[in-house]
């Protein structure tokens, strides 16, 4: 199961963490991102222990979304080292963001 990132856990969870870590930045209302929804969940399995993976509901934590200039949903980062080195807008393959995860592992 992914992980849920809010305005108060953030930076702790993700400008700092020791590892890279997917964002997945959606809402309830969503479509698109109900059905990226699953992939999270399985990508969050896949990487245990090797890469964060989690989401961000913008509804609930505004002040993150605005601060990446989230403006589609669904919107994917990918972090290293404390900043995004990936951004994905709209719905993408699970390879696709595989791949951005396995680009940031490097």
């Amino acid at each position: 199961m992914a992980l849920t990132f809010t305005n108060e856990n953030f930076e702790k969870e993700v400008l700092k963490s020791e590892i890279p870590v997917l964002v997945d930045f959606w809402a309830e209302w969503c479509g698109p991102c109900r059905s990226v929804g699953p992939i999270i969940d399985e990508l969050a399995q896949e990487y245990k222990g090797k890469a964060k993976v989690g989401k961000v509901s913008v509804d609930e934590n505004e002040s993150t979304a605005s601060a990446f200039h989230v403006m589609s949903l669904p919107t994917v980062f990918v972090f290293k080292d404390g900043q995004p080195v990936k951004h994905l807008v709209g719905v993408q393959s699970k390879d696709n963001y595989k791949k951005a995860i396995e680009e940031a592992l490097v």
